[in-house]
């Protein structure tokens, strides 16, 4: 079985960093994503529950608060630098675990979860056939999985205008597969229900259209976005001068405020809303 090697790598040094960074931020943005998986996951009062790509904790807190003290919330990353601040924000709960660990090869107790969550932490997996088999085995029979993953890039702005501000100023990297391991690697719906329909999962893929949420002000959102995202990733590749991270937030911001509403910056996204069961 392949392993996540270069995930676990990226997600422990400055990525994971800058997640923990803007973590109350990135709260607040992907707030609505989490909504919709948790709508759908419908967690009930004493139920086991699997979060994958728990990062620093804000899925593993609303499930454990779902499902409460009578239940069982288990997170899982492949990050120790955002599990330690998931450790830090449910520590007053003892029916939370967290685990570093590769969901892809990691020894689940077979059966034992009644459902599985995630919030973009399943798009990261460098064999998902492998990695969805391995998981479906620690469902109980008729358990239940509900994921979000990005949408196709184009209906992702959150994405592609800082993208396109980026290149606009430094050129443009060398071309990415986006079916690899990252983002975008579920956005088509099709791919998505062969890789899982082969693990033996049935599966189905609807695209939701929603608002991140709202943070205050263009600059923040900016500021986020010269850190995560495809443009940290331009400016890293073109060497970016101080001069050049300037012009490009200032880009980005021009570019979202678009998205400017009189209860702040919203950004339209376009999200694979992933259910599947064992």
């Amino acid at each position: 079985m392949t392993g996540n090697s270069d995930q676990a790598e990226f997600w422990s040094t400055e990525a994971g960093r800058n997640w923990v960074t803007f973590q109350r931020a990135l709260d607040v943005v992907m707030e609505p994503v989490l909504d919709l998986v948790l709508e759908h996951a419908d967690l009930q009062s004493g139920e086991v529950v699997i979060d994958i790509g728990c990062g620093t904790g804000a899925s593993t807190l609303r499930a454990a608060q779902a499902v409460g003290p009578n239940g069982a919330v288990h997170g899982y990353d492949i990050s120790p630098v955002m599990l330690d601040l998931a450790a830090q924000r449910t520590s007053e709960l003892g029916h939370v675990t967290l685990s570093e660990a590769d969901a892809q090869s990691h020894t689940f107790a077979q059966g034992a979860a009644d459902a599985l969550i995630s919030r973009f932490g399943v798009m990261f997996f460098a064999d998902p056939t492998a990695a969805f088999a391995n998981l479906a085995r620690a469902l109980r029979p008729g358990g239940r999985m509900v994921m979000a993953a990005w949408g196709p890039a184009p209906q992702n702005p959150w994405f592609m205008d800082p993208a396109r501000v980026a290149r606009e100023r430094l050129g443009t990297p060398p071309k990415v597969d986006r079916t690899l391991p990252g983002p975008f690697a579920f956005e088509d719906a099709d791919r998505v229900t062969r890789l899982l329909g082969a693990a033996g999962l049935n599966v189905t893929v609807t695209p939701v259209d929603l608002h991140l949420g709202a943070l205050a002000s263009l600059d923040d959102l900016a500021e986020q976005s010269c850190h995560i995202g495809p443009a940290s990733g331009i400016m890293r590749e073109f060497n970016a001068t101080a001069a050049d991270r300037n012009a490009i937030r200032d880009g980005i911001a021009q570019a979202f405020s678009a998205y400017d509403t009189g209860d702040g910056v919203r950004v339209p996204a376009r999200i694979n809303l992933i259910t599947a069961r064992v």
